[in-house]
C-alpha cells in the first residue's frame, strides 16, 4: 500500500502505472478509486496514470472532512505536488469532475489538459431530488442500497444486456462497500450547496468535455436550473465536448475504450 500524508495530517492512497506525461484522474461520489478500473489499464498504455482514493473512501481512511470545493481542490493540488511533475493532465469524473473543474480555476499552473466526464457544475432540481435520495439510503441502509440505486441510473439500458455486466455490477457492489457512507453523504452535501459555473471562465487549460447520450444522473443538457456540457460550451465555445451513444452516466466503466481513445487525441 502507497500512502502520502498531506500537511494537515490527512492520509491519501494512491497507486502509480504506465509511464510517461502524468495523468491524475479523480473519481466520483461512491466509487473510490475503482472508478477507473477499466480505464485506466488503457490510459497508462501513452500516460503515467495516479489512482487514489478521497478521505473517507476505497484505502484512504483518514477522516472525513467538512469539504468545499475549494478546499478539495487545494488538497488535491498539495497532493500532485508530491510528484513534482507540473503541469499534469487531470480527468475528473462526476464529483471528480466538480473537484477538477475547481483544481484548474483555483491552480491553473498546476493543470496542462482537463477531461471531465459525465458532470454537472451546478444541479439542477432533478438532480438533487436524485442525490438526496441516494443519500438517505446511504444513511439508512448503507452503501450497497446507494449501489442499487445509482446502478439503475448510472448505466445505460444496453449495458444490462452485455455478457460482463454482472460481473461489473458485482465489482460496483464491492467498491461501494469500500466506502465509508459519511464521507458519500459529505459529497453529497457539497454537491447540492455548490454552483461551479462562475469558475469555468477561469479555466485557461484545454477541455475535454465526455458525456454519454444515457446520462440520467448528469445530464449534457439539464434543465435551466442547472449547469451543465451545454452550457460550458457556450460559454467557452472552442472546448471540445463528445457524446457518447447507448452510454450512461458510468461512461469510464461502460465505454472505457473510446473513452481512452478521445482522451488520447485530446492529449496529442
Amino acid at each position: 500500500m502507497t500512502t502520502t500524508t498531506l500537511s494537515d495530517g490527512t492520509s491519501l492512497w494512491y497507486q502509480r502505472q504506465g509511464s510517461g506525461k502524468l495523468m491524475l484522474h479523480i473519481h466520483g461520489s461512491a466509487f473510490g478509486h475503482r472508478n477507473f478500473e477499466k480505464l485506466t489499464p488503457i490510459v497508462s498504455q501513452y500516460c503515467q496514470v495516479i489512482d487514489f482514493d478521497l478521505p473517507g473512501y476505497g484505502e484512504s481512511r483518514s477522516p472525513v472532512p467538512k469539504a468545499s470545493f475549494e478546499a478539495l481542490a487545494d488538497m488535491v493540488f498539495e497532493f500532485a505536488q508530491h510528484f513534482g511533475a507540473a503541469p499534469i493532465n487531470v480527468h475528473g469524473t462526476s464529483f471528480g469532475a466538480m473537484i477538477a473543474l475547481a483544481l484548474a480555476a483555483r491552480h491553473p499552473e498546476a493543470v496542462d489538459r482537463l477531461v471531465l466526464s459525465c458532470f454537472l457544475a451546478r444541479y439542477d432540481r432533478a438532480a438533487r431530488l436524485m442525490r438526496r435520495t441516494w443519500k438517505r439510503a446511504a444513511m439508512d441502509s448503507g452503501m450497497a442500497a446507494v449501489a442499487d440505486l445509482t446502478a439503475v441510473a448510472g448505466f445505460s439500458r444496453s449495458f444490462y444486456e452485455r455478457e460482463d455486466a454482472q460481473a461489473q455490477l458485482e465489482s460496483m457492489y464491492e467498491a461501494f462497500e469500500r466506502n465509508l457512507p459519511q464521507a458519500f453523504v459529505a459529497s453529497t452535501e457539497v454537491i447540492e450547496r455548490t454552483d461551479l459555473s462562475g469558475l469555468v471562465g477561469k479555466v485557461r487549460a484545454p477541455m475535454l468535455l465526455l458525456a454519454g447520450s444515457e446520462d440520467n444522473m448528469t445530464p449534457f443538457r439539464p434543465a435551466s436550473s442547472g449547469f451543465g456540457f451545454s452550457d460550458i460550451r457556450k460559454q467557452r465555445p472552442e472546448t471540445s465536448m463528445h457524446v457518447l451513444e447507448d452510454c450512461g452516466h458510468y461512461l469510464v466503466l461502460e465505454q472505457p475504450e473510446q473513452a481512452s481513445a478521445l482522451i488520447r487525441d485530446f492529449l496529442a
